[in-house]
């Protein structure tokens, strides 16, 4: 797989809350070196490329002893790990860990949902698809897995196509899925650097920022060249096989090296001249061009066999997904150990030594989603492109093969090659001629981008998660991968497959283990945070329900007490007080009752309050309620002892009081 955007499109990193000093965000701002990140790795590389180029017979040697013992002793462990990768990946898409956001919480997703899933389609696709739609379905068919071979023809098709789907399907996906999530929480939630250290931070602490932090840097930009070597070491390889097509003779060392310097030109061109929109645009391009190839073929191929053939074919996939899943293929013997290193276990070494890469795209893109989101989409999306054009175009091979129609894809001793079995299909179908040369356009353009945007990658890796390296660093990277391709390709010889696949498989078992941490550390991220989610959910309840009970104690107390007082008060004043009393007397008194009442109330209501929090609703109103009416009873009281003083003035009756002036 590749990406085919140059620059993944997003802002940087916000490092105004991110828990780095001073200098590591000036040296990022800046695109800056990091030393104990980039010497290692970059003498690492070195001495590869020179041991392979100086004894690429005796290299060929040992990475074929490395490559039995490693499927001897771990094959099981990376059958393992990719399982446990897939159904961690559910469940944190699917608990309640998945409301966390990859962002503030109030965050909004910095992409809407139709641009972010061209992103993850583009993700989906690259120099892998092209090179592996038609040949592996095929291969499947021609040698299938122990176990499957004494099946009819149809089963064993049906059969090819499920393997094909497990190796394309939600298992890579789940792989980018950890990585990716892992980098977004650090990046987004966190506010760290876009740097694979950081996402451990949950994990280790403030080690990240030191030699923990760069070990973890160096094996994976060490396994992300690998991947990147590994993709343009079968895209030279189709290139040459389908130069051979339209009758350019491209066999040999010498061409594969050959258009490898040359497609590396193209490729420093646009990293030294920043030839960013552009290389975007031929992005873009070849998306485009990859859906007419695909739709072309689609139309002009077997079109309703291959929308059956596409159907079946995940229903069959999800009836076999969990036994395929946990296959070992240990009952087989030997040919059970050398399917699972051509296939199975190469793809998942190659996936996790890729994953750098996808997932730092899929980061960048991702700002602004809920995990549930960012899990549903990544692996949804890219997992129906790759199986609607294995549907396609696998399933038109295998249509020529099962149905005869035009030339066998098989070779007389009964093998498929792997790089010309795509335009031999082509060749059968109207238009062959177009087709083919659309696709060696489309895996040159997946080269070139692909090596841009490693360069890109690999050059963030070696500054610590600076999202703009300095373009000799780029440049460098870019280097180092042609040396390293072109190294596998020496190394290889006729057998140049072999031993990218072998790579593949040895360079990824040092970064399982930083997936491995990485799910570790999301687990403990994401459990505080969901902690925390609920104790503010909590929190946030109590505080209503305090409020409800208060806004209703307060009004219930008020009611209550305005009542009392105002027929008690209204009572006393009517009955012993004459309507001619001085007004001041009147106003006085009622004021000093107000208060009285308003400073008890408000006493009695906090006190209410207080004792409702602590599940004594219905006693603090009975005891507020008593309070108020010992008070009223003291103001009555009161009341008698001013009636008292009072009782010396004579009471007028209405019929005694004479006309004057001032009481008409």
């Amino acid at each position: 797989m590749a990406i085919t955007q140059q620059t993944p499109p997003g802002s940087g990193p916000d490092l105004r809350k991110g828990d780095i000093d001073a200098a590591a965000k000036e040296n990022m701002r800046e695109g800056s070196l990091a030393p104990k990140v980039f010497i290692p790795a970059a003498v690492i590389m070195a001495a590869f490329i020179g041991i392979t180029l100086a004894f690429p017979h005796r290299t060929k040697e040992i990475f074929d002893a490395l490559q039995a013992d490693v499927i001897n002793y771990f094959g099981w462990y990376y059958v393992a790990i990719v399982a446990f990768f897939v159904i961690f990946a559910l469940y944190l898409g699917f608990s309640r860990m998945g409301d966390v956001k990859l962002g503030d919480d109030d965050d909004e997703p910095a992409y809407p949902f139709t641009t972010w899933f061209a992103f993850l389609f583009a993700a989906g696709m690259g120099i892998g698809l092209v090179f592996y739609g038609a040949t592996e379905p095929l291969m499947h068919y021609v040698d299938p897995r122990p176990g499957v071979g004494d099946g009819t023809r149809e089963e064993i098709a049906q059969a090819a196509m499920s393997q094909a789907f497990l190796h394309w399907g939600l298992h890579p996906w789940a792989i980018y899925v950890i990585v990716g999530l892992a980098i977004a929480y650090a990046t987004h939630r966190l506010k760290l650097p876009l740097s694979i250290r950081y996402s451990l931070k949950p994990l280790l602490g403030d080690r990240v920022k030191g030699g923990a932090g760069d070990v973890i840097d160096i094996v994976a930009l060490v396994g992300t060249l690998f991947g990147v070597a590994t993709s343009l070491g079968l895209g030279v390889m189709q290139i040459a096989a389908g130069l051979g097509y339209m009758n350019i003779p491209a066999q040999g060392n010498g061409w594969l090296v050959g258009i490898i310097v040359v497609l590396m030109a193209i490729t420093l061109f646009s990293v030294v001249t920043g030839l960013e929109k552009g290389m975007k645009m031929l992005s873009n391009g070849n998306l485009i061009l990859a859906a007419i190839v695909c739709l072309f073929v689609l139309v002009v191929g077997p079109t309703l066999f291959l929308f059956r053939n596409f159907v079946g074919s995940i229903g069959n996939y999800l009836q076999n997904v969990v036994a395929m899943t946990f296959e070992t293929l240990a009952l087989y013997g030997v040919d059970g150990e050398q399917f699972q290193a051509a296939w199975t276990t190469f793809y998942w070494g190659w996936w996790i030594s890729w994953s750098p890469f996808v997932g730092m795209f899929i980061a960048r893109v991702s700002k602004g989603r809920s995990v549930r989101e960012f899990v549903i989409g990544v692996l949804l999306v890219p997992a129906l492109t790759s199986f609607f054009w294995f549907s396609v175009l696998g399933g038109t091979a295998l249509h020529q093969e099962l149905f005869g129609t035009g030339t066998s894809l098989v070779s007389e001793d009964g093998t498929v090659s792997a790089e010309n079995a795509l335009f031999q299909m082509f060749h059968n179908l109207p238009g062959g001629v177009v087709l083919t040369a659309g696709a060696v356009l489309l895996i040159t353009v997946f080269f070139v981008t692909s090596a841009d945007s490693g360069a890109l990658v690999l050059g963030m890796l070696s500054t610590n998660g600076s999202p703009e390296p300095k373009t000799w660093i780029r440049v460098f990277w870019v280097l180092v991968a042609a040396a390293t391709a072109i190294s596998l390709v020496v190394i290889g010889g006729s057998e140049s497959l072999s031993a990218i696949q072998t790579v593949a498989i040895l360079t990824a078992l040092p970064f399982s283990v930083v997936i491995v941490l990485m799910c570790i550390s999301l687990y403990k991220a994401l459990s505080v945070e969901h902690r925390l989610f609920v104790r503010a959910q909590r929190r946030n309840a109590r505080r209503e329900i305090e409020a409800s009970v208060a806004e209703q104690i307060d009004d219930r107390v008020n009611e209550l007490v305005a009542e009392g007082v105002e027929d008690r008060v209204n009572a006393a004043v009517g009955e012993h007080l004459d309507e001619h009393l001085d007004g001041q007397l009147e106003a006085a008194l009622e004021e000093a009752v107000d208060k009285a009442v308003e400073a008890k109330v408000e006493e009695a209501v906090d006190s209410a309050v207080e004792s409702a929090v602590e599940a004594k609703v219905e006693e603090a109103v009975e005891k507020a309620v008593d309070e108020v009416s010992l008070q009223v009873e003291a103001n009555t009281a009161a009341i008698e002892q001013i009636r008292t003083v009072t009782g010396s003035i004579p009471v007028v009756k209405p019929q005694d009081v004479k006309q004057t002036p001032w009481n008409k």
